[in-house]
């Protein structure tokens, strides 16, 4: 017996080590990058009405990369410093992922944060309804870069430890739809009265009630090589944007300072490999940080987002402490593309938007509101039937992330989370596209900005039919 021991023993060491394809793996392999999306200088920067061209850039954009492998299947997210994606970009991105790395295109998230200080990945303006568009260079750049990310996420690839969490924060979001106290609506650009309005103005003595709920909670997915560094932390809040940078600068936003704030709390996060934090952004159709209740003074640029930023850092540190740690987690996903319909105008929203076009000559430079929704409502109206909407359902262990291509009420997101048949369950909006707002149909009855024709460009029931579809594809994946 102790002669047939030496003999294995010797014949495996003449055999040399084993290849890596031949040795055994890690039951959960993690790694992580970032690549630069940071446009030239003199593009436009959009978020506002009317685009105009940046002159600084304060801080760099980044596509953020993390692909996971639990020894079958491969996921990879990306987050990216953008105010929203076109369907085509993420399409080509995840073809040249698939073609460069192997992992399937449906198992590829993209989503887009909504800084409203970054250029357009969203085509030229004025922009059409499509689902399909031939790509811009900047479009073109951003698909090269994202898949450059995630074929470095992949080299990085290494054994590691995964841990869900949350954390409430919610003195940093707030409904921005209101009640005003009757007879004190003003009309919309349409010449109607809505019932809520959106931004009512800090403070002001009209306010009633805000119109929805808040979620508060930062939901997060953290990735550490076992025992030891952390490798991602992909985290996810319902907070629309912070805003209050200078004129004319290109920046991340809090999104980016909280990256970065994060990473400067980790041991060694510069360390090679660095740590790369993400957060993207959760459902905030209808949120924004500023408490219209107890309005707060005004702050240079960069101040309030600093603020925003760090201190949701820290406290998701403080939970990242508390984390509980697993070397196993099943990865799973689900991609589809629903047929929803674009926004019906009907004769008489199009017959006001022909005249208001005819009689109401554009000034260069100035925000006309009626003047730029009877473009909108024009350009609606020529819209084929039907989309190709994007959503998703990624698993990884008992966590649950949906997506949706759109600007997402908070209420949809707390309805995901309570009704997901995975435990641990959060969307994350502005993946694979950008549709417009997607409020509810209780949202839709009540007006407001968001639902405007132009501004909420699909059916009224779209939520609900995304609904249903983010909760089938759960059930599969569980």
């Amino acid at each position: 017996m102790k002669s047939m021991i030496a003999t294995t023993l010797l014949s495996l060491l003449m055999a040399g080590p084993l290849d890596a394809e031949d040795a055994p793996k890690a039951p959960l392999s993690a790694g992580a990058a970032t690549s630069s999306i940071t446009p030239d200088i003199g593009g436009d920067v959009v978020g506002g009405f009317l685009p105009f061209p940046c002159t600084h850039v304060h801080d760099d954009l980044y596509a953020r990369c993390l692909v996971l492998d639990d020894g079958k299947t491969r996921l990879a997210l990306v987050v990216c410093d953008l105010l929203g994606i076109h369907r085509s970009v993420s399409v080509e991105a995840k073809k040249r992922i698939e073609a460069q790395t192997g992992i399937p295109a449906a198992n590829v998230m993209i989503s887009a944060t909504h800084t409203h200080s970054a250029t357009s990945a969203l085509g030229k303006y004025p922009r059409g309804y499509f689902s399909d568009i031939e790509l811009d260079d900047y479009q073109q750049f951003l698909v090269r870069r994202i898949a450059d990310g995630v074929r470095r996420a992949v080299n990085l690839l290494r054994p590691a430890e995964v841990a869900f969490g949350t954390v409430d924060i919610p003195e940093h979001v707030f409904c921005r739809r209101w009640f005003l106290k009757e007879g004190t609506m003003p009309p919309n650009p349409f010449g109607k009265i809505d019932k809520v309005k959106m931004n009512p103005g800090a403070g002001s003595p009209n306010l009633v009630e805000p119109a929805g709920p808040t979620d508060p909670t930062v939901s997060f997915l953290a990735l550490r090589e076992p025992g030891g560094r952390l490798i991602s932390v992909f985290s996810a809040y319902s907070l629309h944007y912070v805003g209050g940078v200078g004129s004319g600068h290109i920046s991340a936003d809090y999104y980016g300072m909280y990256c970065e704030a994060l990473k400067r709390l980790q041991e060694g996060g510069s360390a090679d490999p660095p740590f790369v934090a993400m957060m993207a952004n959760g459902t905030s159709g209808d949120i924004n940080n500023i408490n219209f209740r107890t309005p707060r003074p005004g702050k240079p640029p960069y101040e309030q987002m600093r603020y925003v930023a760090e201190d949701v850092a820290s406290k998701v540190n403080g939970a990242l402490a508390k984390a509980t740690w697993q070397d196993k987690a099943v990865l799973g996903a689900r991609y589809r593309e629903l047929g929803i319909s674009w926004r019906t105008i009907d004769g008489d929203l199009l017959e006001w938007a022909n005249q208001t076009e005819a009689k109401t000559p554009p000034v260069e430079g100035k925000v006309d509101l009626p003047l730029a929704y009877a473009g909108r409502v024009q350009r609606l109206a020529k819209a084929s039937p039907e989309t190709k909407l994007p959503v998703q359902i990624l698993r990884i262990g008992d966590a649950c992330i949906g997506t949706t291509p759109c600007e997402t009420f908070a209420e949809t997101g707390l309805e995901f989370k309570k009704r997901s048949p995975l435990p641990k369950s959060f969307l994350v909006e502005l993946a694979h596209g950008y549709y417009g707002y997607m409020p509810t149909p209780r949202h839709f009855e009540l007006g407001g900005y968001e639902t405007w024709p132009g501004t909420c460009n699909l059916e009224p029931q779209a939520s609900v039919k995304v609904m249903d579809a983010l909760l089938e594809m759960a059930e599969e994946v569980r």
